[in-house]
């Protein structure tokens, strides 16, 4: 037929007819192909346990089949007598969509690495939200690296764009200096885990129980109830106390008796003390020893743990403790000492 003969940029109206009806043809298979495989795929790994299946089926969704619709298109359009400028311009949209398909590759397997093997590893939901900013950071610099090679791969001299970023770089980090050394803590902070929200911890002067871990600064909610906000920087060039991973606390009381106190009474001081914190339950009694003169005491110390990190519950022993000393001081005739001062007078004629 004369019309499908016809010429128009290289090739024949007949030649973009084939082009058009192999390509739907391809594209059909290709959708019933993913419908189905996808579809009994998805079922398969519904009945496994682990999720690692799910995700790469989803992957497989989201990369490999976009990546071969194109395919179908690229072999076909290369089918056709292109020009150098169309040639040169299917080259170049080729290496963006490989560039733009790889780099999500790269994304989804470094965010579901630390979504689901760091954060079970773990054991902690908020790590979940910690790690959003470490993960923008990560996508940020992905995606520079995969620009950087694409415009390379484009013929872009990229030498020069190289060297004014680097040059550029310097300045903004000694621009930056402060909130990049907080961005490096926030890692420092997340990856070696000295806390975590809901940890009460005391740093310098200030102490309170931890509600946010943010990129630059970690908030935390003092005994006032005021909100502290502190940068990173300072949480890990200082000495953090975590109470919470405490799970014993150390007791060491001293008390003191009068002079007149008998030599009896004395030696049984020690004992009475150690029967009585033995028989309050969540204790672990060390010792308890009668420790020196005092100025107007005889000083006995005593050491014990109290079996839990609780605040509260350290001091319901420490007081029941306390009550039964008393209790049993005053059954055997033991007085307290309290600060007094003996004056003698000699009368002289």
């Amino acid at each position: 037929m004369p019309f499908l003969e016809i010429t128009f940029m290289k090739n024949t109206i007949l030649d973009y007819i084939i082009f058009a009806s192999i390509l739907v043809i391809g594209f059909i298979i290709v959708k019933v192909a993913k419908t189905i495989i996808i579809a009994k795929a998805k079922a398969f790994v519904a009945k496994t346990s682990n999720e690692i299946d799910d995700f790469l089926i989803s992957l497989v969704e989201k990369t490999a089949v976009p990546l071969l619709y194109y395919t179908i298109f690229y072999l076909l359009l290369n089918s056709l007598s292109l020009n150098l400028a169309a040639q040169k311009l299917l080259n170049s949209a080729s290496s963006i969509l490989i560039a733009v398909l790889g780099i999500r590759f790269i994304i989804a397997i470094v965010t579901y690495s630390l979504e689901t093997f760091w954060v079970s590893k773990e054991h902690d939901p908020s790590k979940k939200g910690s790690l959003t900013g470490i993960i923008t950071t990560i996508k940020i610099i992905i995606w520079g690296i995969g620009i950087t090679f694409l415009l390379d791969n484009l013929g872009f001299k990229i030498s020069a764009v190289v060297a004014g970023l680097g040059i550029g770089g310097i300045a903004v980090a000694l621009a930056a200096q402060a909130v990049l050394g907080d961005l490096f803590s926030y890692f420092a902070i997340f990856f070696d885990c000295p806390f975590e929200i809901g940890d009460f911890i005391i740093v310098g002067d200030f102490m309170g129980v931890v509600e946010h871990v943010g990129i630059k600064t970690t908030r935390l909610r003092s005994l006032g109830g005021e909100e502290i906000v502190m940068a990173n920087s300072d949480l890990t060039g200082s000495r953090v106390r975590n109470y919470k991973r405490m799970q014993k606390r150390r007791v060491v009381f001293k008390l003191g008796v009068t002079y007149q106190t008998t030599s009896a009474q004395a030696q049984a001081i020690p004992g009475l003390i150690t029967s009585i914190i033995k028989n309050v339950p969540d204790t672990t009694f060390d010792r308890s020893h009668f420790a020196s003169y005092g100025d107007f005491a005889l000083i006995f110390e005593t050491v014990y743990y109290v079996l839990s990190n609780d605040y509260n519950k350290y001091m319901d022993v420490q007081q029941e403790i306390n009550f039964k000393i008393k209790e049993e001081f005053e059954k055997q005739g033991i007085n307290f000492a309290y600060p007094t001062q003996t004056v003698f007078i000699e009368k002289t004629q």
